[in-house]
């Protein structure tokens, strides 16, 4: 290849960078699968910064090409060690996880502001009601307890007479839909998962002939629950939601 002045470009970086690029992903995915599936509104203090840290290495073995290659995975592979190491120190030992993750901190209780473990959390008192908002209270005198996670997330206890009401409440009786299965997706039939709903391929056309789906081409989304209700979700062009129910 040449450049504007028609000499030859040397190419040998941009490969190495597609190179170090492509074994670093490799090592960041090897890494979460040891580490263990959370999302990041779940992390807690430790794991964040773990995980800011070996993004950092990743990027900087896959372009900076003054490092060593596998100075940088052996990095990687340490922190990742570290955190998938005290994952199991900190199930096994109360003390250990209050220590590197800390404890739940109450902001609100029995309806009164607790100003010390607001200071102590970092958190004015407009952060507090920002967060019970999110949460559909627009009033402290509507909330019981409120409780800061290790995760950054507020649970909130509401006071008695602003409890949502519920079917048990109501007495009225109602059966138990358990999960979902995704049994088609994208016109496509997942075997597996209507193996594990306790029905075969026969038995999900036959349903779909009865609800007049001679093939599948126009099938976008179909679910099933235990109580064999099937849902169907059509593909549509006009953007226009259509669902048709059994």
């Amino acid at each position: 290849m040449h450049n504007k002045n028609g000499d030859n470009m040397n190419l040998e970086p941009l490969y190495e960078v597609i190179y170090r690029g492509f074994f670093s992903l490799l090592t960041l995915f090897l890494i979460t699968k040891l580490i263990g599936r959370r999302q990041v509104s779940e992390l807690n203090f430790f794991d964040y910064i773990i995980g800011i840290s070996i993004g950092n290495f990743a990027a900087e073995i896959t372009i900076n090409q003054d490092v060593e290659f596998y100075v940088g995975v052996v990095a990687i592979l340490i922190y990742g060690i570290i955190a998938y190491l005290l994952s199991i120190i900190t199930n096994k030992s109360i003390l250990i996880r209050r220590l590197v993750m800390g404890s739940p901190i109450i902001l609100v209780e029995e309806g009164k502001l607790l100003e010390a473990n607001l200071k102590k959390t970092r958190l004015d008192v407009n952060e507090l009601l920002e967060s019970c908002r999110n949460s559909g209270y627009f009033s402290l005198d509507e909330i019981e307890y409120a409780i800061l996670e290790t995760n950054g997330k507020m649970s909130i206890l509401p006071k008695a007479k602003y409890k949502p009401v519920t079917l048990k409440d109501m007495n009225i009786k109602t059966s138990n839909s358990g999960l979902v299965a995704n049994v088609i997706i994208d016109s496509k039939i997942m075997k597996e998962n209507l193996k594990n709903m306790h029905k075969n391929q026969k038995w999900l056309e036959n349903e779909l002939k009865i609800k007049g789906y001679q093939k599948l081409d126009n099938i976008l989304l179909a679910t099933l629950d235990n109580q064999e209700k099937l849902t169907v979700y059509e593909r549509n062009s006009d953007n226009k939601g259509k669902m048709v129910l059994e």
